[in-house]
């Protein structure tokens, strides 16, 4: 399959706080043809943007601070209310907990800190499938 090609009818949103890591891997994708539905500094940001689109995306990356229980409560907010918004996660955080939660929300794929815009193209294209 030609990744590239397959990805130009993607529409994604990105949820992230002011990384540059994410900001760069958003700017590449959307010059390969990935259309950026919105971007949101938070799970509230992105949950309103959500209410006002006619279409979901097909995936959602989410970058924040998995620690903090109140953004795991959020992510649950978010996949019940779009259960079949799939999530990539990307995160410096590698400890069982932190993913075992994640995992419980109902997560998709999980991409660690130092992945590149094609591991990103690459779970995109995986949790389509």
């Amino acid at each position: 399959m030609d990744t590239v090609n397959s990805l130009e009818t993607n529409n994604i949103a990105f949820i992230n706080d002011k990384n540059p890591v994410i900001d760069a891997v958003a700017k590449d994708l959307a010059t390969s043809g990935i259309n950026i539905l919105f971007r949101a500094e938070d799970v509230k940001d992105a949950l309103s943007q959500l209410s006002a689109l006619k279409e979901l995306p097909d995936v959602c990356v989410i970058d924040l601070d998995f620690h903090d229980k109140g953004v795991l409560t959020q992510l649950g907010v978010l996949k019940t209310k779009y259960p079949n918004l799939k999530l990539i996660i990307h995160s410096d955080i590698d400890d069982v907990e932190t993913v075992k939660a994640l995992s419980k929300i109902g997560i998709d794929s999980y991409l660690l800190m130092g992945s590149d815009v094609d591991d990103f193209k690459r779970a995109i294209e995986r949790v389509k499938a």
